[in-house]
Protein backbone atom coordinates (compact mmCIF):
# COMPACT_ATOMS: atom_id res chain seq x y z
CA UNK A 1 0.00 0.00 0.00
CA UNK A 2 1.49 3.32 -1.06
CA UNK A 3 -0.31 5.51 1.50
CA UNK A 4 1.30 5.06 4.93
CA UNK A 5 -1.39 7.14 6.62
CA UNK A 6 -4.08 4.86 5.29
CA UNK A 7 -2.07 1.81 6.30
CA UNK A 8 -1.78 3.12 9.87
CA UNK A 9 -5.52 3.81 9.99
CA UNK A 10 -6.49 0.39 8.66
CA UNK A 11 -4.02 -1.35 10.96
CA UNK A 12 -5.53 0.37 13.99
CA UNK A 13 -9.10 -0.63 13.07
CA UNK A 14 -10.45 -3.18 15.49
CA UNK A 15 -7.64 -2.77 17.98
CA UNK A 16 -9.13 0.24 19.79
CA UNK A 17 -11.92 2.75 19.27
CA UNK A 18 -10.87 5.32 16.67
CA UNK A 19 -11.99 8.94 16.79
CA UNK A 20 -12.79 10.74 13.54
CA UNK A 21 -12.74 14.50 14.11
CA UNK A 22 -15.25 16.57 12.13
CA UNK A 23 -13.96 19.63 10.27
CA UNK A 24 -16.74 21.41 8.39
CA UNK A 25 -15.85 24.01 5.75
CA UNK A 26 -19.51 24.80 5.25
CA UNK A 27 -21.51 27.96 5.93
CA UNK A 28 -24.65 25.99 6.86
CA UNK A 29 -23.81 22.83 8.83
CA UNK A 30 -26.29 22.27 11.66
CA UNK A 31 -23.70 22.50 14.45
CA UNK A 32 -20.71 24.60 13.42
CA UNK A 33 -21.51 26.05 10.01
CA UNK A 34 -19.32 29.00 9.04
CA UNK A 35 -16.83 28.64 11.89
CA UNK A 36 -13.92 26.97 10.10
CA UNK A 37 -14.07 28.11 6.48
CA UNK A 38 -10.78 30.02 6.36
CA UNK A 39 -7.38 28.35 6.39
CA UNK A 40 -6.31 29.70 9.78
CA UNK A 41 -9.57 28.73 11.48
CA UNK A 42 -9.49 25.30 9.85
CA UNK A 43 -5.85 24.79 10.85
CA UNK A 44 -6.59 25.73 14.47
CA UNK A 45 -9.55 23.35 14.61
CA UNK A 46 -7.57 20.53 13.00
CA UNK A 47 -4.83 21.00 15.57
CA UNK A 48 -7.37 21.03 18.42
CA UNK A 49 -8.99 17.82 17.21
CA UNK A 50 -5.68 16.01 16.75
CA UNK A 51 -4.27 17.18 20.07
CA UNK A 52 -7.53 16.01 21.65
CA UNK A 53 -6.93 12.51 20.36
CA UNK A 54 -8.53 12.32 16.93
CA UNK A 55 -7.09 9.52 14.79
CA UNK A 56 -8.39 10.86 11.47
CA UNK A 57 -9.91 14.15 10.29
CA UNK A 58 -13.07 14.20 8.17
CA UNK A 59 -13.36 17.32 6.01
CA UNK A 60 -16.54 18.33 4.23
CA UNK A 61 -17.65 21.37 2.27
CA UNK A 62 -21.32 20.56 1.68
CA UNK A 63 -23.82 20.23 4.48
CA UNK A 64 -25.92 17.07 4.33
CA UNK A 65 -28.18 18.02 7.25
CA UNK A 66 -31.94 17.52 6.79
CA UNK A 67 -33.29 20.19 4.46
CA UNK A 68 -29.87 21.16 3.10
CA UNK A 69 -29.48 22.85 -0.25
CA UNK A 70 -27.30 20.76 -2.61
CA UNK A 71 -24.04 22.42 -3.63
CA UNK A 72 -22.60 22.16 -7.15
CA UNK A 73 -19.22 20.44 -7.39
CA UNK A 74 -17.55 23.71 -8.44
CA UNK A 75 -18.70 25.45 -5.26
CA UNK A 76 -17.78 22.48 -3.09
CA UNK A 77 -14.27 22.47 -4.49
CA UNK A 78 -14.00 26.26 -4.20
CA UNK A 79 -14.47 25.85 -0.44
CA UNK A 80 -12.04 22.93 -0.18
CA UNK A 81 -9.16 23.94 -2.44
CA UNK A 82 -7.71 26.81 -0.35
CA UNK A 83 -7.61 24.63 2.76
CA UNK A 84 -7.37 20.93 2.06
CA UNK A 85 -3.92 20.63 0.50
CA UNK A 86 -2.29 22.79 3.18
CA UNK A 87 -3.85 20.77 6.00
CA UNK A 88 -2.83 17.43 4.50
CA UNK A 89 0.70 18.73 4.04
CA UNK A 90 0.93 20.16 7.56
CA UNK A 91 -0.58 17.38 9.67
CA UNK A 92 0.61 13.76 9.49
CA UNK A 93 -2.75 12.25 10.38
CA UNK A 94 -4.95 10.54 7.77
CA UNK A 95 -7.76 12.61 6.26
CA UNK A 96 -11.12 11.64 4.85
CA UNK A 97 -13.25 13.65 2.44
CA UNK A 98 -16.95 13.88 3.18
CA UNK A 99 -18.49 13.92 -0.30
CA UNK A 100 -20.77 11.86 -2.53
CA UNK A 101 -19.35 13.36 -5.74
CA UNK A 102 -16.66 11.35 -7.53
CA UNK A 103 -14.99 14.44 -9.00
CA UNK A 104 -14.52 15.99 -5.56
CA UNK A 105 -13.25 12.69 -4.20
CA UNK A 106 -10.76 12.35 -7.06
CA UNK A 107 -9.33 15.82 -6.49
CA UNK A 108 -9.12 15.33 -2.73
CA UNK A 109 -7.44 11.94 -3.07
CA UNK A 110 -4.89 13.52 -5.42
CA UNK A 111 -3.98 15.93 -2.60
CA UNK A 112 -3.23 13.09 -0.19
CA UNK A 113 -6.60 12.30 1.37
CA UNK A 114 -6.85 8.61 2.33
CA UNK A 115 -10.57 7.89 2.81
CA UNK A 116 -13.79 8.83 1.05
CA UNK A 117 -16.79 9.25 3.34
CA UNK A 118 -19.78 8.82 1.03
CA UNK A 119 -23.19 9.53 2.57
CA UNK A 120 -24.82 7.73 -0.35
CA UNK A 121 -22.75 4.56 -0.06
CA UNK A 122 -21.35 4.53 -3.63
CA UNK A 123 -24.90 4.60 -5.00
CA UNK A 124 -25.39 8.28 -5.93
CA UNK A 125 -22.47 8.93 -8.29
CA UNK A 126 -21.82 6.02 -10.68
CA UNK A 127 -18.12 6.92 -10.86
CA UNK A 128 -17.47 6.88 -7.12
CA UNK A 129 -16.55 3.20 -6.69
CA UNK A 130 -14.10 3.33 -9.60
CA UNK A 131 -12.61 6.57 -8.22
CA UNK A 132 -11.98 4.98 -4.82
CA UNK A 133 -10.52 1.84 -6.39
CA UNK A 134 -8.21 3.73 -8.75
CA UNK A 135 -6.72 5.69 -5.85
CA UNK A 136 -6.33 2.65 -3.59
CA UNK A 137 -8.31 4.58 -0.99
CA UNK A 138 -10.65 3.40 1.74
CA UNK A 139 -14.34 4.25 1.79
CA UNK A 140 -17.06 4.74 4.37
CA UNK A 141 -20.29 3.36 2.92
CA UNK A 142 -23.23 5.07 4.65
CA UNK A 143 -26.86 3.96 4.54
CA UNK A 144 -29.23 6.63 3.30
CA UNK A 145 -32.79 7.05 2.08
CA UNK A 146 -34.49 9.77 0.05
CA UNK A 147 -37.49 9.82 2.39
CA UNK A 148 -38.48 8.63 5.85
CA UNK A 149 -40.76 5.58 5.82
CA UNK A 150 -41.59 4.81 9.48
CA UNK A 151 -43.42 1.61 8.58
CA UNK A 152 -40.45 -0.26 7.09
CA UNK A 153 -37.99 -2.56 8.82
CA UNK A 154 -35.04 -0.19 8.78
CA UNK A 155 -32.46 -2.85 9.63
CA UNK A 156 -33.58 -5.02 6.72
CA UNK A 157 -33.42 -1.92 4.51
CA UNK A 158 -29.87 -1.24 5.70
CA UNK A 159 -28.75 -4.80 5.03
CA UNK A 160 -30.14 -4.70 1.48
CA UNK A 161 -28.59 -1.27 0.87
CA UNK A 162 -25.17 -2.45 1.99
CA UNK A 163 -25.42 -5.53 -0.21
CA UNK A 164 -25.88 -3.21 -3.20
CA UNK A 165 -23.02 -0.96 -2.13
CA UNK A 166 -20.66 -3.87 -1.61
CA UNK A 167 -21.55 -5.27 -5.02
CA UNK A 168 -20.55 -1.93 -6.56
CA UNK A 169 -17.31 -1.93 -4.56
CA UNK A 170 -16.50 -5.50 -5.58
CA UNK A 171 -17.14 -4.74 -9.24
CA UNK A 172 -14.81 -1.73 -9.12
CA UNK A 173 -12.10 -3.63 -7.27
CA UNK A 174 -12.27 -1.91 -3.88
CA UNK A 175 -10.84 -4.42 -1.36
CA UNK A 176 -13.16 -5.40 1.47
CA UNK A 177 -10.32 -4.47 3.84
CA UNK A 178 -10.79 -0.84 2.69
CA UNK A 179 -14.51 -0.60 3.49
CA UNK A 180 -16.32 0.66 6.59
CA UNK A 181 -20.09 0.68 7.12
CA UNK A 182 -22.08 3.57 8.61
CA UNK A 183 -25.74 3.06 9.60
CA UNK A 184 -26.47 6.68 8.69
CA UNK A 185 -28.09 8.01 11.83
CA UNK A 186 -30.32 10.96 11.01
CA UNK A 187 -30.50 10.15 7.30
CA UNK A 188 -33.91 9.03 6.02
CA UNK A 189 -34.98 7.57 9.37
CA UNK A 190 -37.54 8.26 12.05
CA UNK A 191 -36.44 8.59 15.68
CA UNK A 192 -37.43 4.99 16.34
CA UNK A 193 -35.52 3.84 13.26
CA UNK A 194 -32.42 5.76 14.33
CA UNK A 195 -32.49 3.93 17.65
CA UNK A 196 -33.07 0.59 15.92
CA UNK A 197 -30.15 1.29 13.58
CA UNK A 198 -27.84 1.99 16.51
CA UNK A 199 -29.01 -1.13 18.33
CA UNK A 200 -28.24 -3.15 15.18
CA UNK A 201 -24.50 -2.34 15.30
CA UNK A 202 -23.60 -5.89 16.25
CA UNK A 203 -25.90 -7.31 13.61
CA UNK A 204 -24.20 -5.23 10.92
CA UNK A 205 -20.78 -6.46 12.00
CA UNK A 206 -21.96 -10.06 12.04
CA UNK A 207 -23.61 -9.77 8.62
CA UNK A 208 -20.67 -8.26 6.75
CA UNK A 209 -17.58 -8.72 8.95
CA UNK A 210 -16.62 -5.09 8.31
CA UNK A 211 -15.79 -2.21 10.66
CA UNK A 212 -18.69 0.02 11.66
CA UNK A 213 -18.49 3.80 11.91
CA UNK A 214 -21.00 5.69 14.05
CA UNK A 215 -21.84 9.33 13.31
CA UNK A 216 -24.27 10.70 15.90
CA UNK A 217 -22.41 13.75 17.15
CA UNK A 218 -24.79 16.49 18.34
CA UNK A 219 -27.59 15.19 16.15
CA UNK A 220 -31.29 15.96 16.37
CA UNK A 221 -32.07 12.64 18.04
CA UNK A 222 -30.59 14.03 21.26
CA UNK A 223 -32.76 17.11 20.98
CA UNK A 224 -35.77 14.82 20.65
CA UNK A 225 -34.76 12.52 23.49
CA UNK A 226 -33.31 15.06 25.91
CA UNK A 227 -34.69 18.43 24.86
CA UNK A 228 -31.09 19.54 24.39
CA UNK A 229 -30.01 22.29 22.00
CA UNK A 230 -27.12 21.58 19.63
CA UNK A 231 -24.39 22.86 21.95
CA UNK A 232 -25.70 20.74 24.86
CA UNK A 233 -25.72 17.33 23.19
CA UNK A 234 -22.29 16.06 24.22
CA UNK A 235 -23.62 13.84 27.01
CA UNK A 236 -26.12 12.20 24.69
CA UNK A 237 -23.45 11.75 22.04
CA UNK A 238 -21.07 10.12 24.51
CA UNK A 239 -23.80 7.80 25.77
CA UNK A 240 -24.68 6.65 22.26
CA UNK A 241 -21.06 6.17 21.25
CA UNK A 242 -20.15 4.21 24.36
CA UNK A 243 -23.23 2.03 23.90
CA UNK A 244 -22.36 1.26 20.29
CA UNK A 245 -18.75 0.65 21.23
CA UNK A 246 -20.02 -2.03 23.59
CA UNK A 247 -21.94 -3.46 20.61
CA UNK A 248 -18.78 -3.57 18.49
CA UNK A 249 -18.54 -0.22 16.67
CA UNK A 250 -15.02 0.76 15.64
CA UNK A 251 -14.89 4.43 14.55
CA UNK A 252 -16.76 7.42 15.94
CA UNK A 253 -17.24 10.63 13.94
CA UNK A 254 -17.42 13.47 16.48
CA UNK A 255 -17.06 17.19 17.03
CA UNK A 256 -15.57 16.71 20.52
CA UNK A 257 -12.43 14.62 20.17
CA UNK A 258 -10.85 15.14 23.59
CA UNK A 259 -13.99 14.23 25.50
CA UNK A 260 -14.44 11.07 23.46
CA UNK A 261 -10.82 10.02 23.79
CA UNK A 262 -11.13 10.34 27.58
CA UNK A 263 -14.39 8.40 27.66
CA UNK A 264 -13.03 5.61 25.47
CA UNK A 265 -9.85 5.39 27.56
CA UNK A 266 -11.94 4.68 30.66
CA UNK A 267 -14.26 2.32 28.76
CA UNK A 268 -11.37 0.30 27.36
CA UNK A 269 -9.57 0.17 30.71
CA UNK A 270 -12.66 -1.34 32.35
CA UNK A 271 -13.37 -3.66 29.42
CA UNK A 272 -9.84 -5.09 29.49
CA UNK A 273 -9.36 -5.17 33.27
Amino acid sequence: MSDPRLQDFLTALGKRPLVMGILNLTPDSFSDGGRFQGLEAARDQARKLLEGGADILDIGAESTRPGHVPVPAEEEWRRLEPVLGDLVAEFPAPFSIDTYKAEIARRALALGVSVVNDVWGLQRDPAMADTVAAAGAAVVVMHNRETVAPEIDIVADMLAFFERSLALADKAGVPRSHILLDPGIGFGKSRAQNLQALKATGRLKAAFALPVLIGVSRKRIFGELLGAEVDNRLIGTLAANLTTRALGADVFRVHDAAEHRAAFTVFEAISHA
